[in-house]
């Protein structure tokens, strides 16, 4: 099994998705990323073996670790699923974020940390009755081939039905071989229909670069998977001199905390970006020095931004450093730990919280856009460039 990352910012099952991801997040996947933080070295270790006293208090919400890992160990010792049992002891504590994979489900996980999966290439939600509908569908992939569209409801994976069923299950459901096929039972606008999909190894690309007209460069960051951080740094290097920036994070699901990290800095000379709190113990994550901090710019927000893309907005609008264009996102603050359970499954559990550098938590509320807009945002953000002295 892979190493355990310490920390995850990701939402799960929610209706406007969290991804399969980086976090594993609320939505299915096939691939997808929300909010994992791979510390510097020696952090990993110290995270996972850092037991809190018997008896310490846990937040409100969060699942009880040891009483996770009790239940897994009786259920294996009885020949029963540990998985299964860990669950539901999850369910049970009312840790809405908490969940259990087992070792094929985080193999999957650990691949998405690079932006690689083998699927049929889409993103799907699950609602708060246990409906499953697709939330996207990626570009030129087996889904996309095959007709299927966002919104599409999903019945049943290979004869599995799957209403009420965890992401993670659905997940691992359409996961397979690659050129393997699945048969999906749909349904769309009141009509069923079967889709039989073979299964492809798909990847993302989570950085691009435009350039618009007036020496505006836009920098979509659709996750923050391996390298992404770097990859901001190099396009923000390469902006012409004098132009501003439209760092776009809109539908960006999270991923790894310290890709957005390194995003951040490069906007930043150092200094907080967040901090978080890990069973009451509070930590910092800082900017690294040396980053762009006079290029206008703004960050483009909406719903869909989520965990780890809330954290890098919030970071530069608290610092000074953009200003936010958009729509409320999507507020997910939580942070979660992974336990490495008895029969080899893992428990990412709820243990604490993050914070902007002004003290603000995000978790539920969001984070407002300092300009609102709503269908021509990229407009208004050029509006508001131009303002900043960018253009003609």
């Amino acid at each position: 099994m892979p190493g355990l990352p310490a920390f995850c910012l990701r939402p799960r099952d929610s209706r406007r998705g969290a991804v399969l991801t980086l976090a594993f997040a609320a939505v299915v996947a096939v691939g997808a990323f929300t909010g994992c933080w791979v510390p510097e070295d020696g952090a990993t270790a110290a995270a996972r073996t850092d037991a809190p006293a018997p008896g310490a208090p846990r937040a409100e919400g969060t699942a009880d670790r040891e009483a996770v890992a009790r239940a897994a160990a009786e259920a294996v010792a009885e020949g029963k699923s540990g998985k299964k049992a860990a669950q539901e002891v999850v369910s049970r504590s009312g840790d809405r974020w908490g969940t259990v994979y087992d070792q094929g489900e985080y193999a999957a996980f650990a691949e998405g940390l690079d932006g690689h999966w083998t699927g049929v290439g889409v993103w799907a939600g699950r609602s708060h009755d246990g409906v499953i509908t697709l939330d996207e569908v990626q570009p030129g992939s087996p889904a996309a081939r095959a007709g299927l569209r966002a919104g599409d409801r999903l019945l049943s994976v290979d004869g599995h039905a799957v209403t009420g069923l965890a992401v993670a299950d659905v997940v691992a459901l359409l996961r397979g071989t690659a050129g393997t096929p699945v048969v999906l039972n749909l349904s769309r606008d009141g009509a069923d229909l079967t889709e039989t999909v073979l299964r492809q190894r798909l990847r993302t690309e989570p950085v691009t670069v435009r350039q618009l007209a007036g020496d505006v460069t836009v920098i979509k960051v659709t996750s923050f998977t391996r390298g992404s951080g770097e990859r901001v740094r190099a396009a923000v290097r390469a902006a012409p001199p004098g132009g501003g920036v439209m760092l776009d994070l809109r539908g960006n699901r999270g991923g790894l905390v310290d890709e957005a990290v390194t995003t951040a800095s490069a906007f930043l000379d150092g200094g907080l970006v967040a901090t978080y709190d890990v069973r009451g113990e509070q930590r910092v994550l800082n900017a690294a020095p040396g980053g762009d901090t006079k290029r206008p710019l703004v960050a483009l927000v909406d719903g869909g931004t989520m965990s780890a893309a809330e954290l890098v907005t919030g970071a530069l609008q608290d610092r000074g450093r953009a200003l936010a264009v958009g729509s409320r996102t999507f507020g997910k603050g939580s942070v979660q730990m992974p336990t490495e359970l008895p029969d080899g499954s893992v428990a990412e559990l709820t243990v604490g919280t993050y914070r902007t550098p002004a003290g603000r938590s995000l978790d539920g509320g969001g984070i407002t856009p300092d300009v609102p807009a709503g269908d021509r945002v990229e407009d208004r953000a050029v509006t508001v460039l131009g303002g900043l002295g960018v253009g003609p």
